[in-house]
């Protein structure tokens, strides 16, 4: 971990992120490595080497259509009023083999995906043929067929030792199709950080619960949850501790046990009962000090049991801010996923920001490219997060701006 200075002057988000970055080396060197799972377990993880075929695709020559295999040159001349007549000499399905040999005036029935018979060079699909009412082992074909027509060979979908999947690559439904195709049972994927969130307050109750008076609902663990999963890691465990210092320590035990990476939030500004400041601010490398953000401002660093922690303010807001802005960038670099960039946007009305801070307003983006914003700078405004998809990012030696201004938006 690197060490960081006691009285930081206030950094700016950009700056304060790379303070984060060196404080996670750890969770980004392991996450660096490369794990084999289980194909079922590699969705929306990260390939973390170049997937090759090992084998020809198809894997052997099979029919593309339901239908007859039969000789080209037998159905040349075939059509709607003068159809070859051919023998049916047996019926082949997906998963038997071959078939029976197919000879001159002959023909073998065959599903899709079925291997073709020897002697067959084409497909004629089922509805050009008709079978024949005085003799039902006779198929009459109405149309003619080419050598090779309806007929899939090795190599047609891929070639042993093509590049099947790259690198780097976010692995959805469509990518293990493929390799389990190519007979992959599991793949090398980018290993995702294990991360513990505990969220502080003794006035916090889970969802569904009473609320006794001075209580409120707790969010935070389930916000910061969803958003560390959507971003890759595996989330070990929730946790809602009160501001009791033994109560708080033993719930950092609990969630640094089998962890990457904890994430606390609340409890780390300047008061009374800040106990996650008060815990972990006399720690090796620790530092809890404001940035120059709004909102989001206090934030904090340290370590527990040999885990870094990273701890985000309380207010939902705030925490969700502090996520999008500060570790996410850090969170997909880890598990090997593009960044979030900014996309330029217009403002629907005149905006002030305070000096000194680069400010984040919640905002609605139209598809015209219009950036809404949905409420003003309080970090309380919870109902205001759920309405917007952006962030507009307001530079800190910016104090107003007005309407239609072209400004950058930070995706949800």
């Amino acid at each position: 971990m690197t060490s960081l200075p006691d009285r930081p002057s206030r950094p700016s988000p950009a700056e304060y992120r790379e303070l984060l970055r060196s404080h996670l080396e750890p969770v980004l060197e392991r996450a660096a490595r490369s794990t084999h799972l289980p194909l079922a377990a590699c969705a929306d993880s990260v390939l973390s080497a170049a997937l090759r075929a090992s084998v020809d695709l198809p894997l052997f020559v099979n029919s593309q259509m339901d239908g007859y295999a039969v000789r080209s040159a037998d159905v040349a001349g075939a059509g709607p009023d003068s159809p070859a007549r051919l023998t049916v000499v047996g019926a082949v399905h997906a998963g038997d083999g071959p078939g029976p040999d197919v000879d001159d005036d002959e023909a073998c029935k065959i599903m899709t995906g079925a291997p073709v018979p020897r002697g067959a060079d084409c497909v004629v699909p089922i509805e050009d043929t008709t079978v024949s009412e005085t003799d039902p082992t006779v198929v009459l074909v109405h149309a003619p067929r080419s050598r090779g027509e309806f007929i899939r060979r090795p190599g047609d979908d891929v070639r042993a030792g093509d590049v099947v999947i790259d690198a780097g690559v976010r692995l959805q439904a469509r990518h293990l199709a493929a390799a389990a195709s190519l007979g992959e049972s599991g793949l090398d994927v980018r290993p995702r950080p294990r991360v513990g969130v505990v969220a502080t307050g003794s006035e916090l109750v889970a969802p569904g619960r009473p609320l006794a008076p001075g209580q409120i609902w707790e969010s935070n663990s389930i916000t910061l949850a969803a958003a560390l999963k959507a971003c890759g890691c595996e989330v070990t465990t929730t946790l809602i501790s009160g501001d009791d210092r033994a109560a708080f320590t033993s719930t950092l035990d609990a969630a640094a046990g089998d962890a990457d990476l904890v994430v606390t939030v609340g409890a780390v500004s300047m008061g009374d009962a800040e106990v996650v400041r008060q815990v972990l601010a006399d720690r090796e490398g620790a530092r809890f000090a404001p940035i120059a953000m709004q909102p989001g401002g206090p934030q904090g660093l340290s370590s527990w049991r040999g885990t870094p922690v990273v701890c985000l303010p309380g207010n939902p807001v705030s925490a969700m801010v502090s996520f999008v802005v500060l570790l996410r960038p850090v969170i997909l670099e880890a598990v090997g996923r593009a960044p979030i960039r900014p996309v330029r946007a217009r403002l629907s009305r005149d905006v002030t920001s305070p000096a000194g801070r680069v400010q984040y307003l919640r905002a609605a983006l139209a598809a015209d490219g219009t950036a809404d914003p949905v409420s003003g700078p309080g970090s309380h405004l919870v109902a205001s997060m759920a309405r917007a998809d952006v962030l507009i990012e307001i530079p800190a030696d910016v104090t107003s701006l007005e309407s239609g201004a072209e400004i950058d938006v930070l995706p949800l």
